[in-house]
C-alpha cells in the first residue's frame, strides 16, 4: 500500500474564499506523481484550538502531512504555536533561521521590523527547512505515524520549498513505487463526448481512468498499475488519441512533457521559423495576449481597418483582407478572427453566435467557421482559444 498522505492549508482568507487554494491542488499532483495516496484536504482558518485539534488527528491516520501557511510573522499565522501545543514541543530561538531573515531585509536594503523574529522560534527538534524565497522557514517533524512538513504558504514559496527541501526527504522516509501517469489533453470536444469515444475501446479495468475539465482544454487521464508492461501502456494511449483525433493537442508521461495550447502553437512556429501575424475581434486583445513576447509574433491588431491595410475597395472579403495583413506585415502567415452577430447577441449568454477564422499563407487561404456560446466572457476567451487551436491544427500542412 502505498503511504497515506493529508494536505493541510491554514488561513483565514483560504477559509473565507479570499484565496483559491492553489497549493493543495498543486501538492497533490505532485504527491500522486511521487507514488503517494491523497487522503484529504483540511482548510482551518487562523483559530488556534481548530490547528491544534487537527494537527492531533492527523498525527494518528496519516502517514505524512504536508501543511502551508501560518508560518509568516502577524499575530494570526498560529501554525508554529500549534505545533508546538499539539505535539507538546516548546518553541526555541533558532539562530541560523534569524540570521537567515535578517539577510533577507538587508539583501534588499531593507530593516527587519521586529515582528518578523518570531518567524525564527522553531518546534524542539524539528528539521528546519531554509526558505531562499521568502522570510519564513519551514521545518518537519515526526509525531505518532506521521511525518509532517510545514512551509509557507505563498505559492512560490511553498512550490520551491516542495521541491528543493521537502520532496529529498520525503523519498528517505519513505518507500514509494511511482505509478505511470499519462494525461491526453485536448480542445474542440467535451466531456461527455469523448467519454463516449473511449466507450468504443476496451480499457482493462486495472486501468484508472478520469477526466478534468478546465478553463482552457479538456484532460483524459489514465493511471496505470506498477506492473502494467510499457508496451501496453504505448498500445492504449495510442488507441485512445486516434479516436479523439485532430482535438488532442499533447499528451504527457512515459517521458513527455505536459504543453497548453499556445506552447504547442508556440513550438511550431518556433521550429518552422515562421512568423504570424493577427487581427483579431471578438476575444479584443486576449489572443495577442497568449503570444505576447513571441518573436514570431510581428503585429496585433484589434478591429479590422482596411485602410490601414491599403485596402480601399467598397467591399473586401475577409479572405482578401488576411492576405493583405500577411503582405503589408511580410509574415508567413496573416491570421484574422472575426465573428457575425449583433452587439445584443454577443453580450447575451443565452444567445450563441458564428465565429470565424481565416488563415493567409503563401500556399492559399484556410477557414474554419464554428458556433459560440454563453456569457460575453465565455465567448471571448474560446474565441481566442479557438484561434490557436487552428493555427495548431493547420500549420503543420502549411508551408
Amino acid at each position: 500500500m502505498p503511504p497515506i498522505v493529508e494536505i493541510f492549508s491554514q488561513g483565514e482568507e483560504v477559509v473565507s474564499g479570499q484565496v483559491a487554494d492553489t497549493n493543495a491542488a498543486w501538492l497533490s499532483q505532485q504527491l500522486l506523481d511521487l507514488g503517494f495516496e491523497v487522503s484529504r484536504h483540511t482548510c482551518v482558518g487562523d483559530r488556534l484550538e481548530d490547528l491544534v485539534s487537527l494537527l492531533k488527528e492527523i498525527a494518528q491516520r496519516a502517514d505524512c502531512c504536508i501543511c502551508s501557511g501560518g508560518l509568516g510573522p502577524t499575530c494570526d499565522d498560529l501554525t508554529a504555536k500549534a505545533v508546538a501545543i499539539a505535539f507538546d514541543l516548546p518553541l526555541e530561538f533558532d539562530a541560523e533561521a534569524y540570521q537567515h531573515i535578517e539577510q533577507y531585509f538587508h539583501n534588499r536594503q531593507r530593516q527587519m521590523p521586529e515582528s518578523n523574529a518570531k518567524q525564527a522560534m522553531l518546534p524542539q527538534g524539528a528539521i528546519r527547512l531554509d526558505n531562499d524565497w521568502g522570510t519564513a522557514p519551514g521545518f518537519a517533524l515526526r509525531y505518532g505515524r506521521c511525518w509532517f512538513a510545514f512551509v509557507a504558504g505563498v505559492p512560490s514559496e511553498m512550490r520551491a520549498l516542495f521541491q528543493q527541501r521537502i520532496q529529498p526527504l520525503l523519498l528517505q522516509q519513505f518507500s514509494v513505487t511511482v505509478k505511470q501517469r499519462v494525461t491526453l489533453r485536448s480542445f474542440g470536444l467535451g466531456e461527455s463526448e469523448i467519454q463516449q469515444y473511449l466507450q468504443e475501446l476496451a480499457i482493462d479495468n486495472a486501468v484508472q481512468l478520469g477526466f478534468r475539465t478546465t478553463d482552457t482544454h479538456i484532460e483524459t487521464k489514465l493511471v496505470f498499475p506498477v506492473d502494467y508492461s510499457l508496451a501496453r501502456q504505448q498500445n492504449l494511449v495510442n488507441e485512445i488519441s486516434q479516436v479523439l483525433g485532430e482535438a488532442v493537442f499533447n499528451i504527457s508521461g512515459m517521458g513527455q512533457s505536459a504543453q497548453s495550447l499556445i506552447e504547442v502553437v508556440q513550438q511550431l512556429l518556433t521550429e518552422r521559423q515562421q512568423t504570424l501575424a493577427i487581427i483579431e475581434t471578438l476575444s479584443h486583445g486576449l489572443l495577442a495576449s497568449q503570444c505576447w513576447g513571441q518573436s514570431w509574433l510581428k503585429t496585433t491588431m484589434i478591429g479590422i481597418d482596411t485602410q490601414s491595410l491599403g485596402l480601399n475597395d467598397d467591399f473586401v472579403s475577409p479572405e482578401q483582407i488576411a492576405e493583405a495583413l500577411r503582405q503589408k506585415n511580410q509574415t508567413d502567415f496573416g491570421l484574422l478572427q472575426y465573428y457575425q452577430a449583433s452587439e445584443a447577441a454577443v453580450t447575451d449568454k443565452n444567445q450563441s453566435i458564428t465565429l470565424y477564422n481565416v488563415l493567409a499563407t503563401a500556399d492559399g487561404i484556410h477557414r474554419q467557421r464554428q458556433q459560440l456560446g454563453g456569457s460575453l466572457q465565455r465567448k471571448q476567451t474560446r474565441a481566442a482559444l479557438s484561434a490557436l487551436d487552428f493555427l495548431r491544427r493547420t500549420l503543420p500542412s502549411c508551408h
